[in-house]
Formats: structure tokens, sequence, C-alpha cells
């Protein structure tokens, strides 16, 4: 008897971004991401200067013509120090994004398809690691590793684990008596082809639309810790550390020091938020088939 192949839950390229394209909330989502994504890629060639010279000549000077998001207090310019950012938080959501993705995919799988002591032992793990406040939890092992973008990357990506690992398990309880999982054992496929040709791609869709989450929330965690001084060194251009040296200058009327990185963090974070939306729309078969 032969195996059933798994049934395909995500569209085709072509029709998932027309369907994606759609959804306005999701295109406006996919809109701030591109921006980001292309700022950080040529942010050498637009920014208009170096973000690390200082100039104690201009410092604190405000919006202008020769500084469009105004300077900091050692005169560097900011709209140079927000593009570099872009740089730093895109590339420290997609490596947290992928150290959750990575290790937690394969524990929930895991603990749901053996279940038993091995399943338990690795699901009150994650349940441990969910009790934590998320930002706490990501200070605790920033601290405990060391001060840097790295530590914080790592610590970002740990606490992103269990949320994978949850909805995996929920996933693989889900799918683990089909028809075609069953086909597979009786025929003596390994248990670990089981689980990546076939439980894998049909737990992808929810999987996507947590990835996609996760960029949003790793990015805010990353300048939280930057902001707390667990994240990137100085003089490191980075959004939650700029918010961090410019907080004592707002009651003395330097506004842009803090606005600028602030509206960069929001509508990133905004931009990942609204098409993950998109994605759970597009790829849930019931909310298509509802429209």
């Amino acid at each position: 008897m032969g195996t059933q192949p798994a049934q395909a839950v995500v569209p085709k390229p072509k029709t998932f971004l027309r369907l994606l394209l759609r959804n306005r909330l999701a295109a406006i989502g996919l809109a701030f991401i591109v921006m980001w994504t292309v700022i950080a890629a040529i942010a050498p060639w637009i920014a208009p200067y170096d973000p690390y010279v200082t100039n104690t000549a201009v410092k604190l000077e405000s919006p202008s013509g020769g500084h469009w998001f105004g300077t900091d207090n050692y005169g560097r310019d900011i709209l140079s120090r927000v593009l570099y950012g872009a740089r730093i938080s895109i590339w420290t959501g997609l490596i947290a994004v992928s150290i959750s993705f990575v290790i937690g995919v394969p524990l929930g799988g895991i603990a749901a398809y053996y279940g038993g002591r091995t399943g338990n032992i690795i699901m009150r793990v994650m349940d441990v690691l969910l009790a934590f406040p998320s930002l706490v939890l990501s200070m605790a092992i920033a601290a405990s590793i060391g001060n840097g973008l790295t530590s914080a990357m790592i610590a970002v990506g740990i606490v992103g684990i269990p949320e994978f690992a949850r909805l995996m398990y929920g996933q693989t309880v889900s799918l683990r008596e089909k028809e075609y999982v069953e086909a597979s054992r009786a025929v003596g496929v390994r248990d670990r082809v089981i689980l990546f040709r076939h439980i894998l791609p049909n737990a992808l869709a929810p999987l996507l639309v947590q990835a996609t989450l996760g960029m949003g929330f790793a990015i805010l965690t990353a300048s939280s810790l930057s902001f707390l001084g667990l994240g990137v060194k100085p003089p490191t251009a980075e959004w939650g550390a700029m918010i961090s040296e410019g907080r004592e200058y707002i009651i003395s009327g330097q506004w842009w020091l803090v606005t600028f990185p602030g509206l960069a963090i929001a509508t990133s974070i905004l931009g990942f938020n609204l098409l993950g939306d998109g994605f759970r729309d597009v790829l849930d078969p019931r909310l298509r088939s509802g429209k």
C-alpha cells in the first residue's frame, strides 16, 4: 500500500501574493517591511552623514534642511543613525526568530509525536519558560551571558522558543493520526521522515504566521534590551539605544532625539504585525472561504 502524500496548505506563490495584496492592512504591513528592509540594505549609500562622527558645533540641533531629523547630544546626525539602526534591528529579528524556529519546532514535534515521558519533560520546560514575563526572562539571559548584540539575539531567540514549540505541538497532535501518517508508519517510513515530510509541511502555515509576528516581538524586545543597557554597546546606532540616550533631553524640549527612533520601532513592528495577520487570513482555508 502506497503512502498518501501530505496535502499542501500553502497556496502557490503567485496565488499567495495576489491574495495577500488584496488584504489592505497586510499590503500596508508589507510596504513597511519592504521599506525598512531596503533601507537596511542600502543605508551606507543613502545616509547623508557618517552615523558615528561627532560634531559638537551642531549638537542638539533641531530638524532642519541640513539635518532632517536633527542631531543628538554629540552632534551626530539622527537620520543617518536611524537608517543604520534598521540594519541592526532587522538582522536581530531574523536571527532571533531563526533560533526560536530551529529549536522550538523540532522540540514541539518530538514532544507531540512520541508523547510519554519525553513529551512531558519537553513541554514542562516550555511551560517554565512561559511562566516568566518575556522581557524579564530576556533580561536575565542577556545579563548572564554578557551585554552585546549577540547576547541580545540569543536571549530573544530563547524567549521565543516556547511559542513555536507549543504551536508545533498542537499541530502535530492533530496531524499524527491522519491517514497519510498512519500509512507511512505502516510501510515502515522512519519517524524523522514522517515528521519532516508529512507533518511539518501541513503545520507550516501557522508557523509562518508565528514567525512573522515573532519578528515584531523580537525587534521590540531587542530594542528594550538596548534601552536598558543590555543590548548593543555605545556608540552603535540602534533604535532602542538611541531612545535611551535621548530620554534625558525630552524635558528640555529636544523631542526629536526619541521621536524618530521611536517611530522607526513602531512602524517596523506594525508592519510585521499587519503582515502576520494577513498571512493568517490567506493561509487559513476557513477564513478564505468565508470571504
